[in-house]
């Protein structure tokens, strides 16, 4: 089965509800009118709609047409911009200063939006369906707040899926792989402390500078000399911030940026070697040093089961040529990680190509590719129908 035919009979439609999205981008947490046009389409299709779930959440449920089997299926869109400028030039760009749809998310949300609208008028399935419209996915954590909320409580779900848009695939493509998918997203803050004075007489100051200078060089061989060659991780500095004035050596200086790895274990190695280099470098300058980690986005890890199932749905809208079951996976981190750890379930890439603007995500530049729409939108209500129906991967 291709692309559904009545989905890609509203491509136009679908078009205009991601443009309008993207024209008015909202950041985490404040997607009211994002939501609110969420709430009222779904209600307009009889769909029941909730709201409330991590501030501007929205859950939609539908019953299908049979006499019910007890299961529930998820599927999750998130909604949030990016705080960034867009830099497209395009008709609908941006008209929030500040925010941009950066990711992709306002084309995740109209998919999310014709595959409801599709199930509504079919219901060609037993159980339940629950549409997850998350907020706050860009690094605020909107699905762990969902699920503190009690969105698997109110609204339990046998599995849960969720897609996102990969300019890296060709547009007709989808990839997944059993396992992870992507890895843990950790925060580095790093405050070094010394004793300040003139510039011209660094042999009475202690340069925090300096210091943190070779903390960033040292931090790089916890990676390329302490952990195992075959195991994946990435320590990014980003940022670094110190002093006021050319000819002032500073009180202190500060940096931080993010560790990523796909287990938990190197996790816990890149923390205790990154105390273990700031405090000996620090030592050895004669400053202090003080290394706040921050655990953050879990490592995203499909289930075996809804792996298959998705590869199996996939295949049924793009044809089993253009299914990618062993996409490697990347750096990037993403908070469906959360729902994945809460219920069984997979996630999944929806190749868009360079789309029209060919670049990448959380590029200024970056823009959603309209033509992918029916392809996502028939693949998360074939995911529903062919789960609630019971066919086997």
């Amino acid at each position: 089965m291709p692309v559904i035919n009545s989905i890609a009979a509203r491509h136009d439609e679908m078009t205009a509800w991601r443009r309008d999205f993207h024209a008015h981008p909202e950041i985490a947490y404040e997607e009211v009118r994002t939501s609110g046009l969420v709430a009222e389409r779904l209600a307009a299709w009889g769909i029941e709609v909730h709201r409330g779930l991590a501030e501007t959440g929205v859950v939609g449920v539908l019953h299908g047409r049979g006499g019910g089997n007890g299961r529930a299926v998820g599927l999750r869109a998130d909604m949030d911009a990016l705080p960034m400028t867009e830099e497209t030039g395009l008709p609908y760009r941006s008209r929030n200063p500040g925010a941009f749809h950066g990711c992709g998310h306002d084309g995740h949300t109209a998919m999310l939006l014709g595959a409801a609208r599709y199930l509504a008028e079919t219901r060609a399935f037993d159980g339940t369906v629950h549409f997850i419209f998350q907020p706050a996915e860009e690094g605020r954590a909107g699905a762990k707040r969902m699920i503190d909320d009690g969105l698997f409580e109110r609204f339990p779900c046998d599995e849960v899926y969720a897609l996102h848009n990969w300019p890296d695939l060709p547009a007709g493509t989808i990839g997944l792989r059993h396992g992870v998918m992507m890895a843990a997203s950790d925060e580095i803050q790093v405050t070094v402390r010394g004793r300040g004075g003139h510039a011209a007489m660094p042999h009475k100051c202690v340069d925090p500078v300096v210091a943190a200078a070779h903390m960033i060089a040292a931090f790089q061989t916890l990676v390329s000399r302490n952990a195992d060659p075959v195991e994946s991780a990435v320590i990014s500095i980003t940022r670094l911030s110190a002093g006021t004035a050319n000819n002032v050596l500073p009180e202190e200086a500060r940096f931080g940026g993010t560790a990523r790895a796909f287990h938990d274990a190197m996790r816990e190695h890149l923390e205790a070697g990154l105390r273990r280099v700031a405090q000996g470098v620090a030592d050895a300058f004669g400053a202090e040093a003080e290394v706040r980690y921050r655990y953050g986005y879990p490592p995203t890890v499909n289930h075996d089961e809804q792996a298959d199932a998705a590869a199996h749905a996939a295949a049924r809208v793009v044809g089993d040529a253009n299914v990618r079951t062993d996409v490697p996976p990347v750096m990037g981190a993403e908070d469906f990680a959360y729902m994945l750890e809460a219920c069984p379930g997979a996630y999944l890439w929806v190749g868009q190509g360079g789309g029209p603007t060919a670049c990448s995500v959380h590029n200024p530049h970056y823009d959603f590719n309209d033509a992918i729409l029916p392809t996502g939108a028939s693949l998360l209500a074939t995911l529903a129908e062919t789960r609630l129906n019971g066919a086997a991967p």
